[in-house]
């Protein structure tokens, strides 16, 4: 996974139109992408022709724990091919952590590779109000306005049903990815005007309806429900309009942010919403984010260039101006 590429997965329409993948049609598209550059507007690399860490990483996770359940249960090999790092001695990891002492980043595995930290990206609002008015149906306005509001994650969105919307109470249930809990999300009533609208266009045009049924459905017949490749692909499609590469989960950083940066919303209730069981994840939030940074240092570089280019202040009254041309030069 280091050395080879990505392997190209040919579209489901073209392989049942009986394309292979050097037959198959061209996308429709005027700009070349070039895998593994920084975009322009977002400043967010896109997905290289190789694995990235994190991938490579959750891989060598699942394999070694196969092969240690096999092991333990006598249908495997006698030695893991992924063994674990040598500074653990066959120890498992903060096999002595103290409760008062935060955990320590241990290797676990050999040949796990490091995973670069990086900072949580939002979306700008200039951007976000940018994205909002690329959309064209109510459906996906509503979709966003609720993503950037309840901080939950997309898939966890795509969960809900048609009983858990509660406009009176500001509240809507999703399912929790880990976990597979029910918890209701308080969200803006912008969120609730925008999942009105929609209501009445898909009551309109046929849509199934009941409480037990799903919230979200396409937009087209066969009526199926909305999942999580779908809604990518709409989001895709704005980003397109715009040339920007802002992801779903970027809706949840910015939800996040906005939370997190509130001096009125207490930190404990901002990770009672995202749903992390630890504090220190909700932490990510509090330092200020990348543009925000950069707004501040190129604010510290024209006040630096307006006091460079500022003549000084005349001296006071009662002083030689040749005792001072002497002293100082031509700077008076």
């Amino acid at each position: 996974m280091q050395i080879a590429n990505k392997p190209q997965r040919l579209h489901w329409r073209h392989r049942n139109a009986g394309y292979s993948e050097k037959t198959a049609p061209k996308p429709r598209t005027t700009r070349k992408k070039i895998p593994g550059t920084p975009n322009a507007i977002t400043g967010k690399a896109s997905p290289g022709p190789q694995y990235a860490a994190r991938t490579r990483a959750h891989c060598e996770t699942v394999l070694r724990t196969f092969y240690d359940f096999h092991q333990d249960e006598g249908t495997g090999p006698i030695i893991n091919p992924f063994p674990l790092d040598r500074s653990r001695r066959s120890s498992r990891a903060n096999a002595h952590h103290k409760p008062d002492q935060p955990f320590k980043s241990e290797r676990t595995g050999r040949y796990r590779p490091a995973i670069p930290k990086r900072a949580p990206r939002r979306i700008p609002d200039e951007m976000f109000n940018a994205l909002f008015a690329a959309l064209r149906h109510n459906r996906d306005r509503a979709l966003l306005a609720f993503w950037v509001s309840n901080a939950a994650r997309a898939e966890e969105l795509l969960t809900s049903r048609q009983r858990d919307a509660l406009p009176g109470q500001q509240l809507i249930g999703v399912i929790r990815k880990g976990t597979r809990a029910y918890q209701q999300l308080p969200c803006s009533t912008d969120a609730f005007v925008w999942l009105r609208l929609y209501q009445e266009e898909a009551r309109r045009d046929g849509v199934p309806h009941g409480k037990n049924l799903p919230l979200w459905w396409t937009l087209r017949r066969p009526w199926r429900p909305l999942n999580y490749d779908a809604a990518r692909a709409m989001f895709n499609r704005a980003n397109d309009l715009l040339g920007s590469n802002w992801t779903l989960h970027d809706l949840r950083h910015t939800a996040s942010y906005r939370l997190a940066r509130d001096p009125n919303m207490p930190l404990t209730d901002v990770q009672w919403v995202l749903g992390h069981a630890h504090l220190t994840t909700t932490q990510l939030y509090l330092p200020a984010s990348q543009d925000e940074v950069i707004e501040r240092v190129r604010a510290h570089h024209a006040r630096r260039t307006e006091q460079r280019d500022r003549p000084p202040a005349p001296p006071a009254p009662g002083y030689n101006p040749d005792s001072l041309k002497t002293l100082f030069g031509n700077s008076w």
